[in-house]
């Protein structure tokens, strides 16, 4: 938990470099949280029909999505990537899995131009 708070309090930071500790344990705990926010909409029978989702659940994907998109760049930057590099995602099928890869890839041992390593 205190790594998704850690991500929200740097929630517009797209500077620097996340550990992968730090990314997939937001991502975890945000899984979570987004399956609650359903489970919620679900409960209080506030799913619109043709969407599938509900208020709750849009308020919190409003609520985390420049988090989101603050620890991802962050992330790509402890791999020596551009920021920019997450755009790969627009490619269908492809681009996911390549993001997934340099999510799961270790970090630059060294300092990189995006700043020191956080391991160190």
């Amino acid at each position: 938990m205190e790594w998704y708070i850690k991500v929200l309090q740097n929630y517009a930071n797209f500077k620097g470099r996340a550990r992968r500790r730090e990314y997939w344990m937001f991502a975890l705990v945000n899984f979570v949280f987004s399956l609650c926010a359903i489970f919620v909409d679900n409960v209080a029978g506030v799913i619109s029909e043709d969407q599938n989702y509900g208020i709750v659940t849009t308020l919190y994907s409003l609520f985390v999505f420049i988090p989101s998109l603050a620890v991802s760049v962050r992330r790509l930057h402890d791999v020596g990537k551009s920021g920019w590099m997450i755009l790969v995602s627009l490619i269908p099928l492809v681009g996911a899995i390549w993001l997934i890869v340099l999510f799961c890839t270790d970090s630059e041992p060294n300092t990189n131009i995006y700043g020191v390593n956080p391991k160190e």
